[in-house]
C-alpha cells in the first residue's frame, strides 16, 4: 500500500506539470489584452507608453518561457502571485471564496448520496414494479432539469409562499457568513443551492446505483446466498451493496470535484461568490494569473479525489490490493 501511495504521489508531478503547460500557453492564444482592458475598457484610445508600462509591471513584456518558469517556481513555493486585474494576492482571493464552494460541494454531495443510494437500491430490489417506475421517473426528472433552473424555481416558490403566509417576501441572506460564526445564517443561505445541485447530481448517482445493483444481484454468489436461506435484507446490504458501490463511488468523487469549480450559473442565480464565479470573472477580464491558479487548484482537487476513490475501492472490496 505504501509503495502504491508513493507512486501515486509521484504521478501527480507530471500531471500537474502537463496541466500547467497547457493552461499557460493556451491562455496566451486567446485574443485580448488585460492591460488594454484595464486602461481603455472596450475602447482602443490608449497611450502606447502607458500600455507598455502596464505590461512591464505585470511582466507581460518578458518571453513566454521566462514567464512560465517564473510562474511555476512561484507555484512550487505555494505563491500564485498577484491578480492582474485587482492587484491583490491570488492566494487571498481564492482563500476568501474556497470555504463557500467547499461547503456547497459537501452539502450537495451529501444530499445526492442520501437520496441516490437508498432509492437506487430500492429500485433495483423492486425491479419493474411501480416503485421502480416512480424512482426512475424521479431520476429522469432530475437529469432533465438543470440545477440553475431548479434554483430559480426554488427562489420563486420561497417568494410566493412567504408572501402568502407572512404577508412579506422572504429571500435567503446575501452576505456569506462561515458556519462556525452563525450556523442559521449560513445554512439559510447555502441550503437552497445545495438542494438544487444535490437533486441534479443525485439523479445521475441514482441511475448508476440501480444499474450496478441489478448487475450484482444477478451474480452467482448472490444466488448461492439465497439458496443457503440467508435473509434478503442481509444479502442486499452486506453482499450486494458493498460490491455495487464501486462505480457509484467513482461517480460521487467526480461530481464532488466538479462542484468545486463548476457551479458557475448556479452561483450567479443564488448570488454566491464562489470559485466558479471567480473563474468566469478572471477569464472575462483576461486575468491570466488568476485563471492559471484556479485551473491548478481544480486539477489538484481532481487528483486528490481520485486518490481517495482508489483508497475506498480497497476498503469496499478486500480482493483489491495495491502494490
Amino acid at each position: 500500500m505504501w509503495q502504491y501511495t508513493v507512486k501515486r504521489i509521484l504521478m501527480t508531478i507530471p500531471t500537474l506539470l502537463g496541466a500547467a503547460v497547457l493552461v499557460f500557453f493556451l491562455l496566451r492564444l486567446i485574443p485580448g489584452d488585460v492591460c488594454m482592458l484595464r486602461l481603455a475598457g472596450t475602447g482602443s484610445n490608449v497611450d502606447p507608453s502607458v500600455l507598455a508600462q502596464c505590461r512591464l509591471e505585470l511582466g507581460l513584456d518578458e518571453p513566454a518561457v521566462t514567464q512560465f518558469l517564473s510562474w511555476i517556481w512561484g507555484f512550487v513555493q505555494g505563491d500564485f502571485g498577484k491578480s492582474m486585474w485587482t492587484g491583490r494576492p491570488i492566494n487571498v482571493e481564492i482563500a476568501s471564496r474556497f470555504p463557500l464552494s467547499l461547503q456547497v460541494a459537501l452539502m450537495a454531495t451529501f444530499i445526492s448520496v442520501v437520496i441516490a443510494i437508498p432509492l437506487g437500491v430500492l429500485a433495483a430490489v423492486k425491479q419493474d414494479s411501480w416503485v421502480d417506475y416512480v424512482v426512475r421517473l424521479f431520476s429522469i426528472a432530475g437529469i432533465a432539469m438543470p440545477s440553475f433552473w431548479l434554483g430559480i424555481l426554488m427562489i420563486l416558490g420561497i417568494l410566493i409562499i412567504s408572501q402568502a403566509w407572512f404577508g412579506a417576501p422572504w429571500m435567503p441572506p446575501i452576505r456569506y457568513v462561515p458556519i462556525w460564526e452563525d450556523p442559521f445564517h449560513n445554512l439559510s443561505m447555502l441550503i437552497w443551492p445545495a438542494l438544487a445541485t444535490g437533486y441534479r447530481y443525485s439523479a445521475v448517482t441514482l441511475r448508476m446505483t440501480r444499474s450496478s445493483m441489478l448487475e450484482v444481484l444477478r451474480e452467482d454468489y448472490v444466488r448461492t446466498a439465497r439458496a443457503k436461506g440467508l435473509v434478503e435484507k442481509l444479502i442486499v446490504n452486506r453482499h450486494a451493496l458493498r460490491n455495487a458501490l464501486l462505480p457509484v463511488i467513482t461517480i460521487v468523487g467526480i461530481e464532488f470535484a466538479f462542484l468545486m469549480g463548476g457551479l458557475v450559473v448556479t452561483e450567479q442565480v443564488f448570488n454566491l461568490n464562489g470559485l466558479g464565479r471567480l473563474f468566469v470573472q478572471s477569464v472575462t477580464q483576461h486575468d491570466y494569473a488568476m485563471t492559471q491558479a484556479l485551473v491548478m487548484v481544480v486539477v489538484t482537487i481532481f487528483i486528490f479525489i481520485n486518490f481517495l476513490v482508489d483508497m475506498c475501492y480497497a476498503w469496499l472490496d478486500p480482493r483489491i490490493r495495491y502494490r
